[in-house]
């Protein structure tokens, strides 16, 4: 063996526990590390971008698109039948109407929403949403609206 080597850990000032007190503060940090690049490549996958249909139609890629629901055309939803298909119209903000497909049941209170964002991609020719988010109304809205006609 050679003498530096041996003096090394011969030495009286060397100290087996600050060592390995080392290599578990390089192990933890290693692995918050890990932990953190994980958690960034999963929270970027839902990095879809807000549009409108054309937008969602032209690129191919998740979109997120803001709208109202159609009132005036067909929503299908049989529980019976099918409990994770429901079909609806909604228009987007630039007026163009299309079918929307949402592979769940239908949320409740669904007619009521005043504005509805839907997140997902165009397969042959229909919007498939994998995300709704509903904008109900306020049920403070008509109290507001006394409130404020009582001010005038």
């Amino acid at each position: 063996m050679p003498h530096y080597f041996k003096a090394k850990y011969t030495s009286p000032y060397y100290d087996t526990r600050q060592y390995f007190y080392m290599k578990k503060m390089q192990i933890l940090l290693i692995l918050v590390i890990v932990t953190s690049i994980g958690v960034l490549i999963y929270a970027s996958k839902d990095l879809s971008t807000y549009g409108n249909f054309a937008v969602a139609q032209s690129t191919g890629a998740k979109t997120k698109v803001v709208g109202v629901l159609a009132k005036e055309k067909e929503m299908v939803y049989n529980p019976s039948n099918d409990p994770n298909y429901f079909s609806f119209f909604i228009k987007d903000n630039e007026g163009i109407e299309k079918k929307v497909v949402l592979r769940a049941a239908k949320p409740q209170d669904f007619e009521l929403s005043e504005q509805i964002v839907v997140t997902g991609t165009f397969k042959e020719g229909v919007f498939e949403a994998s995300d709704l988010l509903m904008k109900c109304p306020s049920k403070y809205k008509n109290e507001e609206i006394y409130i404020k006609s009582k001010e005038i």
